[in-house]
């Protein structure tokens, strides 16, 4: 099968790239080195020529509403035209567990990604998972000075490749629902993950958890995160993640 894979270069893209390679199937990079702009649409027909499927990992880390919104509506717009034009017969999507319970813009963001794909021309599956293992770890990164602020937040954290995994399974199956969500096999708090992150890494930056203001923080804490109901558990720990981090800072010494 030859499948389109928009955010084909992000964290979960490559996966998905590489996941789809190894099931035997031909993966097409959506990206805008590969000639396509998803918020313009610009290069999308000719890259979808001969695809059957689209899997959507497409992401920007926009946090206020209106911007969150804009691009998502956007981008999926666009490929939902696209693909429409060009024959896709499913279009499979990646969301966010709580995304109905937590009102801020990024997850109302993709919540209208939700409606347009639920709402569009084509087949489709929509999968929403938990925060990545690596969730904090661009808090870390993109810390100015010592200190790092940290959402509060309970969670069930899922490994990426899991996630990329589950993504290529089920663009081989027939479209047309909301499938139960996948998330990791352990609760953990954001602020936690956090500080065994920074120390498998060596970090010796200054965590200050903050829980959201509103009804947004509250949710967050309270087990919106969390899968409520029926989901898929993913078989990768927290724990292994962070003996990666660990192996990788030994092997740079």
């Amino acid at each position: 099968m030859r499948v389109a894979v928009a955010g084909g270069t992000g964290v979960v893209g490559r996966l998905v790239v590489r996941e789809l390679e190894q099931a035997g199937h031909d993966a097409v990079v959506l990206s805008r080195g590969s000639g396509v702009d998803l918020t313009t649409g610009q290069g999308l027909g000719e890259r979808l020529q001969g695809c059957e499927a689209i899997i959507d990992v497409s992401n920007q880390t926009v946090l206020r509403e209106k911007a969150a919104v804009r691009f998502f509506g956007t981008v999926t717009g666009n490929l939902l035209d696209a693909g429409a034009r060009a024959g896709i017969g499913h279009f499979v999507a990646l969301s966010i567990v709580g995304v109905d319970e937590v009102d801020t813009g990024y997850y109302m963001g993709k919540r209208r990604q939700e409606e347009l794909v639920s709402g569009g021309p084509l087949p489709w599956t929509i999968l929403r998972a938990t925060q990545f293992h690596e969730f904090a770890e661009p808090l870390l990164d993109q810390a100015r000075g010592p200190f790092v602020v940290v959402p509060k937040m309970l969670c069930r954290p899922v490994a990426a490749a899991d996630v990329a995994a589950r993504l290529v399974e089920l663009v081989g199956r027939p479209g047309g629902r909301f499938v139960p969500p996948i998330a990791g096999p352990r609760e953990w708090r954001m602020e936690e993950m956090a500080k065994r992150i920074a120390a498998a890494r060596g970090d010796r930056k200054i965590l200050i958890p903050v829980r959201l203001p509103g009804r947004a923080g509250k949710a967050m804490t309270g087990g919106a995160l969390l899968p409520q109901g029926p989901f898929t558990e993913a078989p990768r720990t927290f724990e292994e993640h962070l003996a990666g981090l660990a192996a990788r800072r030994q092997a740079v010494r």
